[in-house]
């Protein structure tokens, strides 16, 4: 099938040609007829199969024949709401590059930057918005956004929204949407708690499922390093002494294990850089311009932070970290591969992380390769449950006494602290 086939309008066709872009993905040629047909869809499929222009291009669609009735100001027809800033990003540059030959306006806009560019945008008047749920509610709140003439709404990345905690955030905004609307909701999992979520924004919704969480792309080689978790920082120097990787998306589990990956990968003249949800959103999009320009070797990135960075044809993932939940798994290594692409994933296994790979391998319903030339070889064993206990116990006095000697310290250069101390 060619997009051509589809019943798209020239606009839509000349910048999909520009982006050389001739077959849809699956996700795309289920999905962009139904909703051309103004169905409202339940769409599961993760990430990397493109799914963001399976709603965006047949809203453009519709948008470039509303507009045409609308006079005076321009108002919100299409809301796309998504957990992430780099994800909102991400869509509002679909919906820029997928519609550059139609009038339509669209502008994103997100928490932990300065408002005042995203309310004069609103001001000028546009036809589609995205947005993340905190931001959309603060600025609703302050009248610059109604949402009483949408008509195309999407819920991207449901499962990520709730993880998330933003459940309410999205009931609340669900009350202030036309009930005559056309609804697309995408999740890469169904869990029961989507699925309800789902009865409560779509009408007789059509399904369509692509690529089930469980599934890896089988252009993605996997690899697997057994090791002691002492040695996990000099395996990952062995790892990327192969001057093939070129450019390489790290997973960390934390944002301290992000920041410490960055700082010892510098001390080996690695460039490289971190991004989290500690990081302001200048420091979030340098980074990602940097790592896309192959200006930094290595980008160093936590789950929530990473959901939506949407690079072509990158090639290499690493975990440092094996992730506990074994769908965090198929999201992280389908980074790379996409569209076809060959990837390769490598996860580097310290003995706690065990039990996360036989889960991983029995989701995936496939044995993860084992890599035999290991210089750090897995020697250690798993700690029992009173090792466990001990060590938490450990790490939470550790902590305290972290906290205590930073505040300690910032009171003894501070003046101010000192004399509230003292009283």
């Amino acid at each position: 099938m060619k997009f051509g086939d589809l019943k798209l309008i020239p606009p839509i066709l000349k910048a999909l040609s520009d982006e050389n872009y001739s077959e849809p993905t699956s996700i795309q040629a289920k999905s962009i007829p139904l909703v051309l047909d103004r169905e409202d869809v339940l769409g599961s499929a993760q990430t990397g199969t493109g799914k963001t222009a399976a709603f965006a291009i047949p809203i453009i669609q519709h948008l470039a024949e509303d507009i045409q009735k609308v006079k005076g100001k321009r108002k919100i027809l299409s809301l796309v709401v998504t957990p992430t800033r780099e994800l909102a990003i991400q869509i509002g540059e679909s919906f820029k590059t997928y519609g550059k030959y139609t009038n339509i306006k669209n502008t994103v806009i997100f928490g932990g930057v300065p408002q005042g560019p995203q309310t004069r945008a609103l001001r000028s008047g546009i036809d589609v918005l995205v947005a993340t749920p905190g931001r959309l509610l603060d600025l609703m709140d302050q009248g610059y956004i109604s949402l009483r003439d949408v008509k195309y709404f999407v819920l991207d990345e449901a499962d990520r929204m709730l993880d998330m905690g933003f459940i309410h955030d999205i009931k609340k905004l669900l009350v202030k949407l036309p009930k005559e609307r056309q609804s697309l909701f995408f999740s890469a999992t169904m869990p029961p708690k989507i699925l309800s979520l789902s009865q409560q924004i779509l009408r007789s919704p059509k399904k369509v499922t692509v690529n089930p969480v469980s599934s890896t792309a089988e252009t993605i080689q996997q690899h697997l390093y057994m090791t002691n978790k002492g040695d996990k920082k000099k395996l990952l120097l062995h790892i990327l002494s192969d001057k093939d990787i070129d450019q390489v998306l790290i997973f960390s589990r934390t944002k301290h294990g992000a920041d410490r990956i960055v700082r010892d990968l510098k001390q080996k003249k690695i460039a490289c850089a971190a991004i989290h949800g500690e990081k302001s959103q200048n420091q979030r999009q340098r980074a990602l311009k940097e790592f896309k320009e192959y200006k930094i070797r290595a980008l160093v990135a936590t789950d929530i932070a990473a959901r939506g960075i949407d690079i072509d044809k990158l090639r290499y993932v690493i975990n440092f970290d094996v992730p506990n939940e074994s769908e965090t798994y198929v999201h992280r290594i389908g980074r790379c591969g996409r569209a076809g692409e060959e990837g390769v994933a490598i996860s580097i296994c310290e003995p706690e992380e065990n039990v996360y790979v036989k889960d991983i391998e029995k989701l995936i319903k496939k044995k993860i390769d084992r890599v035999s030339d290991n210089p750090f070889p897995q020697t250690e064993k798993p700690m029992n449950a009173a090792e466990k206990k001990e060590f938490e116990k450990e790490k939470q006095r550790r902590k305290q006494e972290y906290f205590a000697n930073r505040n300690k310290k910032r009171g003894d250069q501070n003046p101010e602290f000192r004399r509230k101390r003292r009283k």
